[in-house]
């Protein structure tokens, strides 16, 4: 090698490590809610078994499913919670209860335990409603997910690469100009927020909180279930979805404080939902609440 071409080779070295480095490094987590899911690639583009649909009564199957359970929903959860503004929403992670053991799900679809691992919300804006699933074509201001694990499966990485391994609720809450009824966990959350506008702020909620008190008066007996995905990257294809088709209303002051969190550029976090994915012909079940009354699940 002639000596002028081994000094370029030097020059030329730190680029192509820089260029390794970049590669290595980059952070494949990053997407955003501009287009509303439209540009997320790998199976989020590519999968079959995507979230979230339309759900329609008259386009679903009517069947005798058990009613959903909850255990541990009505006991207090341990120390103050800590609401997180991750850029993409609201997060708050769900720890042991006051009697040592996780909140829990079971029935409708769902075969053994499935522990509650966190919630979250995907919200709208001032002009524009943020539920990602519709039900009987309409769309509501809020929609609130609490996404549970498989208990056989030791945390939630490994459950969401299992068939059987993710179940998430979904609850529907539009803006009432008088409700009548305040809901104590729902209430608690969401006066919270104007201490994470922030991106990366987080804040804890006082007070003893059972995760039953964040479903209000939602009947369990009432609901939509089906198998899709995850509504965000990676948009894996292994959740069991139970949405209620009660909705519950809130107040406006309360929903608009979702309008003013800020992502991880600073933009306002608004409309963070994915769009309606195609059903490709997958089973959606309906099951009708005997008790349209509803029954309060805190205390």
């Amino acid at each position: 090698m002639q000596p002028n071409a081994f000094h370029k080779l030097l020059l030329l070295l730190p680029l192509a490590y820089q260029h390794t480095s970049n590669d290595d490094h980059k952070d494949e987590s990053h997407w955003n809610y501009e287009t509303n899911g439209q540009n997320w690639g790998g199976i989020c583009s590519s999968g079959e078994s995507q979230s979230p649909i339309s759900l329609n009564v008259q386009k679903s199957l009517i069947v005798p499913l058990p009613r959903i359970v909850f255990g541990n929903y009505d006991v207090k959860l341990r120390g103050p919670l800590t609401l997180h503004n991750n850029g993409h929403t609201a997060h708050v992670e769900i720890p042991e209860t006051a009697n040592g053991n996780k909140p829990f799900i079971t029935g409708g679809l769902l075969k053994g335990r499935f522990v509650a691992e966190a919630f979250h919300f995907h919200w709208g804006s001032p002009i524009s409603r943020g539920s990602e699933h519709s039900i009987n074509q309409q769309r509501f201001d809020v929609e609130m997910h609490i996404v549970h694990r498989n208990a056989k499966y030791g945390d939630i990485d490994e459950a969401k690469n299992k068939k059987d391994g993710i179940a998430v609720i979904g609850v529907m809450l539009k803006i009432a100009k008088n409700p009548n009824r305040i809901f104590p966990g729902l209430s608690k959350v969401m006066s919270a927020l104007p201490r994470v506008t922030k991106y990366n702020a987080k804040t804890t909620i006082p007070g003893g909180l059972s995760l039953g008190q964040m479903l209000g008066n939602v009947n369990p007996r009432d609901f939509f279930t089906y198998r899709g995905s995850l509504t965000t990257p990676l948009c894996e294809q292994f959740v069991t979805w139970t949405v209620f088709s009660q909705v519950l209303p809130v107040p406006y002051s309360s929903v608009s404080k979702f309008w003013k969190l800020r992502d991880s550029e600073g933009h306002r976090l608004i409309n963070n939902f994915r769009d309606i994915q195609p059903r490709n012909g997958r089973p959606v079940f309906y099951r009708i609440g005997k008790d349209l009354s509803g029954a309060y699940l805190g205390k």
